[in-house]
C-alpha cells in the first residue's frame, strides 16, 4: 500500500542545527499553502483514476512532517486528511502521524488534532537537559516536553513517539544517558535516536566555534549509542532499525516503507515521491510551490526513472538499516540478482570483523556494525 507524506515547512523559530526544507511561520502564507496542498492531493487522485499515474491506489499511512506540522490548526489538518480520503482509498487501520514540537501544543489542542484524524504523534524533544536545549536553540525546556507527553496521553493518544539527539555540543555520555532514562520514564511507544550532524552552513557550526563548544570523541559517541540501545531494550523498546526502537506493534509503519522498498507520494514543497520505479521531487520554495499549484503547473521539478541497478542498490542500502536485515532470496526474486554472488567477496571482511552476519538467506548488521553502516552499505553503491 501507499504512504502519503505531507510536508509542512513552517517553524516558530529556525533551530541552529537544522538542514530541512523550512521557513518561519507566516499565517497568510500558511493559509495559502494549505489550499495548495489540498489541490495537489486532489489532482494526484484524479490523475491516478484517469490512468495517468497508475491507479490512485490505497494508502495505509499518512505522515505530516516538517518543519513543525503542529503549527497548523486542527481544522487545517482535518481538511488535508479529507483531501487524502477523497483522492485515495484510505485503509481502515490507516496510521496518521503528526510531528509536533512540545511548545506548540496543549491538552485541548491535542484533543482537537485527535478529533481531526491524527492517531500517532511524534514529538521533537531532542533532549531533556535544559542546557543542551538552549545550545540547540530549541523553544521548549525539559519540563514542557514532559508535560506535552502527559497531555497527549490525556488527549487519548496511545501511539506516541519521541525524537532524541545524541553527540550534542558539550554533551557527556552521562548527560545523554540521563536523557535516555528520562525518556524511558515517559513510557513512549516509539523512540528515534539520532547522532547530531553539524552541517557546514548551519548556524550551530558558528555557535560552536564562537563559544568553543565541542563534541565528544567518536568512541564516546559509539558508547552513547550502544548503551542507549541496551537500556531501551531492557525497558521493552525493541530496536527495529538503526535509529529506531518501539514497543511491539508500534513501529512506524510509514517510515518502514522507506526501508522495505515501498512506495509513497509526497505533497508540498520539497516533498519526494517514489512510485512504479519513478522518483520525483517538488520545488523547494514555498511561494514557488503555491504559485505552481495555483497556476495548474506541475509541482515536480526533478523527475527521473530509476534504473534497475539503482532500484537494487536502494533496496539493499535501505533494507540493511533494519535490525532484521535483508532477505537475499526475496531480493533475487524481485530483481533477478544473486546478491551474495555479486557482493559476497566485498562483504566477507565485514563478517570477519563481526559487523555483519549471514544466516541462510538473511543478511543483517550487528549492533557494532550499525556504527559502521555507511562503510558496509558503500559496497552496494
Amino acid at each position: 500500500m501507499l504512504g502519503l507524506y505531507i510536508h509542512v515547512p513552517f517553524c516558530s523559530a529556525i533551530c541552529n542545527y537544522c538542514n530541512f526544507n523550512r521557513g518561519l511561520f507566516d499565517a497568510d502564507l500558511k493559509a495559502r499553502y494549505v489550499e495548495a496542498l489540498s489541490a495537489e492531493i486532489q489532482r494526484a487522485g484524479e490523475a491516478g483514476r484517469a490512468g495517468q499515474a497508475g491507479e490512485a491506489g490505497t494508502a495505509d499511512t499518512i505522515y505530516f512532517g516538517g518543519g513543525t506540522p503542529s503549527l497548523l490548526e486542527p481544522g487545517e489538518v482535518a481538511r488535508i486528511i479529507d483531501a487524502c480520503a477523497s483522492s485515495f482509498a484510505i485503509a481502515g487501520n490507516c496510521e496518521v502521524t503528526l510531528e509536533a514540537n512540545p511548545e506548540t501544543v496543549s491538552e485541548q489542542r491535542l484533543a482537537a488534532f485527535r478529533a481531526a484524524g491524527i492517531n500517532r504523534l511524534s514529538f521533537g524533544v531532542q533532549s531533556l537537559n535544559d542546557g543542551e536545549l538552549r545550545r540547540l536553540s530549541r523553544l521548549h525546556n525539559a519540563a514542557r516536553a514532559r508535560d506535552a507527553v502527559a497531555e497527549a496521553r490525556v488527549a487519548g493518544f496511545d501511539n506516541l513517539s519521541v525524537d532524541l539527539m545524541m553527540w550534542l555540543p558539550e554533551q557527556r555520555t552521562e548527560d545523554w544517558l540521563e536523557t535516555v532514562d528520562g525518556a524511558i520514564a515517559l513510557a513512549p511507544d516509539h523512540l528515534s535516536l539520532y547522532l547530531l550532524e553539524v552541517y557546514p552552513n548551519a548556524p550551530l557550526k558558528e555557535d560552536m566555534a564562537r563559544a568553543r563548544w565541542s563534541q565528544a570523541p567518536d568512541d564516546d559517541a559509539a558508547t552513547m549509542y550502544t548503551t542507549a540501545m541496551e537500556r531501551l531494550e531492557a525497558a521493552g523498546l525493541q530496536q527495529y532499525e538503526i535509529s529506531n526502537v518501539a514497543r511491539p506493534g508500534r513501529q512506524s509503519r510509514h517510515n518502514l516503507k522507506y526501508w522495505t522498498d515501498g512506495e509513497w507520494l509526497g505533497f508540498g514543497c520539497g516533498a519526494h515521491s517514489t512510485r512504479d520505479g519513478v522518483r520525483w521531487k517538488n520545488v523547494s520554495s514555498t511561494p514557488d510551490y503555491i504559485e505552481r499549484i495555483t497556476g495548474h503547473l506541475p509541482a515536480a521539478v526533478d523527475v527521473r526513472r530509476l534504473s534497475a541497478e539503482e532500484r537494487l542498490g536502494d533496496a539493499l542500502f535501505t533494507g540493511l538499516r533494519l535490525a532484521g536485515g535483508i532477505d537475499l532470496t526475496a531480493i533475487d526474486t524481485r530483481y533477478g540478482v544473486d546478491v551474495w554472488s555479486r557482493f559476497g567477496p566485498d562483504l566477507v571482511p565485514f563478517i570477519e570483523q563481526g559487523c555483519l552476519r549471514r544466516d541462510g538467506s538473511r543478511l543483517w548488521l550487528t549492533r557494532d556494525g550499525m556504527l559502521m553502516a555507511n562503510e558496509v552499505m558503500a559496497v552496494f553503491v
